[in-house]
């Protein structure tokens, strides 16, 4: 499998991510700014809760544009040891997982030749976790409390 396409269809993802985040940062700041979220008396928040929701599209705006550089800047390495940009199938008791290790953009989901593959940063447990360990090690981190074991069965 091609970890290129994968991180294509990444930068994909987050570019439509992008455009939908920008579209919401317009509409809620039109919100905010409009005649009728004067505030018409003290108790009125409307404006100040639309300008609290304007704010939140901005950062999340600011999130995705840097997930989008963390792509288009990510260089790849093959050698020893798990690295960003390696694919990895895990195998766990409930079967097994694909996950992509990515710089950033964690939890999104994509389909990849009928496979669902999950990406993960190494900010999360299990990033952590798969950093520099190799096929056939096996790993475990907790979750609320109880571990999970995971084999690495194959990494490209």
């Amino acid at each position: 499998m091609d970890t290129t396409e994968i991180q294509l269809l990444i930068i994909q993802r987050l570019q439509d991510d992008l455009r939908i985040a920008q579209d919401a940062l317009r509409a809620s700041h039109e919100a905010a700014t409009h005649a009728e979220s004067k505030a018409e008396n003290k108790y009125d928040t409307r404006g100040l809760e639309a300008a609290y929701l304007a704010d939140g599209q901005r950062r999340r705006v600011r999130e995705i544009e840097a997930a989008l550089a963390a792509y288009r800047n990510l260089k790849v390495e093959r050698g020893d040891g798990i690295r960003i940009g390696a694919l990895v199938v895990l195998e766990h008791e409930d079967g097994e997982r694909w996950v992509y290790l990515g710089p950033d953009g964690a939890g999104l989901k994509l389909a990849v030749e009928g496979r669902e593959v999950l990406v993960i940063s190494p900010r999360s447990p299990l990033g952590q976790a798969l950093l520099g360990r190799e096929q056939d090690d096996e790993v475990e981190i907790r979750v609320n409390g109880q571990p999970q074991r995971y084999l690495i069965r194959e990494r490209y």
